[in-house]
């Protein structure tokens, strides 16, 4: 894996893949992920009634939010160059000990092949080499796909969790880096 560190912006590399910040014209991808999220998650992740987020807002949010050029940052398979989702750090609020939460979401058409494994050990790495001693993840409960990646790249589930009625509940993991 190469890290390559351009000023403020991000840039990892592995054999498949380049994880990089997004481009604007990759808005219409945000949008699709928002399109193919589970009915199980909640609203205000989903595209609502009215049909927000636009691509014109997500292009917005491109240009304007420093979290798409250096927290989750766009997967690129380097032999097809089309970007697949995204995966990185975020601070997301959530009062955790120890780090910046680890956060990946692919297209469908591309789960199963190993690249959510692949583009978390990069973000990895790269959070170790940068002196994060600790990450957490969280998960749904029911999404067992991503409860294996996190298992992989060696996250363990904690005794936390957050229990909703309506979508599940969401466990708390956690890696020693």
């Amino acid at each position: 894996m190469t890290i390559d560190v351009p000023g403020s912006e991000v840039v990892l590399e592995t054999s498949r893949l380049l994880l990089r910040p997004w481009r604007v014209a990759e808005a219409v991808v945000q949008r699709e992920l928002w399109t193919e999220r589970d009915p199980r998650v909640p609203p205000h992740r989903r595209i609502d009634a009215d049909g927000h987020p636009t691509v014109a807002e997500l292009e917005d949010s491109i240009r304007t939010t420093h979290l798409w050029s250096t927290g989750l940052l766009a997967i690129e398979r380097k032999a097809s160059r089309d970007v697949i989702g995204y995966c990185g750090l975020v601070d997301s609020g959530r009062e955790t000990a120890g780090g910046p939460e680890l956060a990946f979401e692919l297209l469908r058409r591309v789960w199963h092949q190993g690249y959510a494994t692949e583009a978390s050990s990069a973000v990895l790495e790269w959070a170790r080499s940068s002196g994060y001693e600790r990450l957490w993840a969280t998960v749904w409960d029911w999404n067992t796909a991503s409860r294996r990646v996190l298992a992989k790249v060696g996250f363990t589930e904690t005794e936390r969790k957050e229990v909703d009625a309506v979508h599940g509940t969401t466990l708390f993991t956690t890696i020693r880096l």
